[in-house]
């Protein structure tokens, strides 16, 4: 295990702890591949030092470190073991738990450490004094050992509340020891912003300590509250990506570092690495199996993404009137969403990020405009069917739909068999090139077995739809009527192992729903394939 270089100097740290904090997550079990592979994600990005697990507390972060000597270089971060300062009445030298960090290898060691008078006495069981001499001992050890130590101080701005005194003894403690950093934990993530301001602020000056800051989400201010310790003098913040972490998560690392180089002005990436921040939170997420949240900040597909007529306007004009800063500083993109609030400039817009040259035919965005809103009023959605909406577009412009193959008919037939088994059977009848075609197939329920039978009509002659799965189906009943009788919309997500698109349909029938969102999803498919139209 090597680094071959730091991302920055040694002036501010961002330090990330996914592998360790944000894998208490609720949901996300990692294996050691999984945590090998999202310390390389971490590693490109350029954090400054990855805290990997706690060896010796079980086998996975044992072997974790054990592994990341032998199959990782880094290029920007430093490993960081976890481990807790020796247990009272011993001594560090002799501690196994501190043993089981030195020989994790890492170059750096972070120390959990109380600060809070409380859980001294209830849950170590032992004094204060034992405590700061448990502190001093550790911290003393590991650096003959050559090693860096940062420390963790529990449940500290508690501990403040409850006894400033004592809680700002740990942090001089740890400091005179010979700790790098001393890092203010707000482990039950109470704390507001202006409270930690304040704290960090009183803390270095009464200690003359480098500190950092631990921010937990209970309260929605982790990542505010970060910034604020960075404000009051803290050159150290620790995040996780995607705010992963127990109960509600941790402070984020994206928006943390985004804030940090962008609004502060601060260089504490590798240069050109702050756009790679979009691709790296999603690979992230997938590694962990969690759908990336779609409305986190800067990050997110909907983070600059505009609905509102008002706003198309203005973004028209200038897209700094609307939006805090250009998408593509972090890799994420624009996006125009198209509903029954579009106006004018947000189909204009629309239409040239799809790559539909609309013109100056005001006229024809004036029909595109009163459509969708017509559409939408039946129980349409544009903002989720990218795709739908472009075949829309360019049936205005084209002054006729785009069509590959024209239904005659279809069918779909569910038995319920003596057995309690279904059989679901499709039938579809179809003129594609001139020709008229029936197939039928089978699938495990209605919507498959049409999916499958418009399939087996089409693919001799479209061969490129081999290519194409139905990725996601999702049904939602409308308002209005109720029960069975009520509207349905189906949006379906098809792909092509080159990217994805979103269709829709709506009907009083599911399955004839079902059925539009299918048509569209094959007709956008083709289109995507350079097919010139026959019907």
């Amino acid at each position: 295990m090597t680094t071959k270089a730091n991302a920055t100097d040694d002036s501010f740290h961002v330090f990330d702890t996914t592998l360790r904090d944000g894998a208490q997550r609720e949901g996300i079990n990692l294996t050691v591949a999984d945590k090998l592979t999202i310390a390389r994600h971490l590693d490109t990005f350029g954090v400054g030092y990855i805290e990997g697990g706690w060896p010796g507390a079980n086998p996975r972060d044992t072997e974790f470190f054990a592994r990341a000597q032998k199959e990782i270089t880094f290029e920007n971060a430093q490993l960081v073991a976890f481990g807790a300062t020796r247990r009272a009445g011993g001594n560090a030298a002799d501690d196994p738990q501190v043993k089981a960090l030195l020989n994790s290898g890492a170059p750096v060691i972070t120390l959990v450490a109380k600060s809070h008078d409380r859980h001294v006495e209830l849950a170590l069981r032992t004094t204060l004094e034992e405590n700061l001499e448990m502190v001093r001992d550790t911290v003393s050890h590991l650096r003959e050992q050559g090693r860096r130590v940062f420390v963790d101080c529990e449940h500290f701005f508690d501990g403040y509340r409850a006894n400033a005194a004592y809680a700002k003894s740990v942090v001089r403690t740890a400091h005179e020891a010979g700790a790098e950093v001393v890092i203010l934990c707000d482990t039950n993530g109470g704390m507001l912003p202006a409270q930690v301001q304040a704290v960090v602020s009183t803390v270095i000056t009464d200690t003359g300590a480098r500190l950092g800051i631990h921010a937990q989400d209970d309260t929605g201010c982790a990542v505010a509250n970060t910034l604020a310790a960075v404000d009051a003098g803290a050159t150290h913040v620790q995040c996780t990506a995607n705010g992963y972490g127990e109960r509600v998560g941790n402070a984020n690392l994206f928006p943390v570092v985004a804030a940090l180089e962008l609004k502060y002005g601060m260089k504490v990436l590798p240069e050109g690495a702050l756009a790679e921040m979009t691709r790296i939170s999603h690979a992230i997420a997938e590694v962990v199996n969690l759908t990336p949240s779609t409305h986190q900040p800067y990050v997110g597909v909907s983070a600059f993404a505009h609905k509102a007529g008002l706003h198309a306007s203005a973004i028209k004009v200038d897209p700094d009137l609307y939006q805090h800063i250009d998408p593509e500083l972090v890799g994420n993109t624009m996006r125009m969403l198209v509903s029954d609030m579009a106006g004018r400039a947000s189909i204009e817009l629309k239409g040239k990020e799809l790559g539909v040259d609309l013109g100056d035919d005001r006229a024809l965005v004036g029909r595109v405009v009163e459509r969708v809103k017509e559409r939408e009023l039946q129980g349409y959605t544009y903002e989720a069917a990218d795709a739908s909406f472009e075949l829309l577009l360019r049936g205005e412009v084209e002054g006729r739909a785009r069509r590959y193959f024209r239904t005659e008919s279809w069918r779909a037939i569910v038995e319920d068999r003596p057995d309690g088994t279904h059989a679901n059977e499709a039938t579809v009848k179809l003129w594609a090139k001139g020709e008229r075609i029936v197939a039928t197939a089978e699938g495990n329920g209605p919507v498959n077995a049409l999916d499958r039978a418009l399939r087996v009509a089409l693919e001799r002659i479209y061969p490129q739809l081999a290519k194409l799965e139905l990725i996601d189906y999702k049904v939602r009943i409308l308002e209005g009527r109720t029960g069975t009788e009520s509207t349905t919309r189906v949006l379906i997500t098809t792909g092509d192992g080159a990217g994805d698109w979103a269709t829709v349909g709506v009907a009083e029938n599911v399955i004839a729903a079902s059925w539009q969102a299918l048509e569209d999803a094959y007709t956008y498919g083709l289109l995507r394939a350079g097919v010139e139209p026959t019907e």
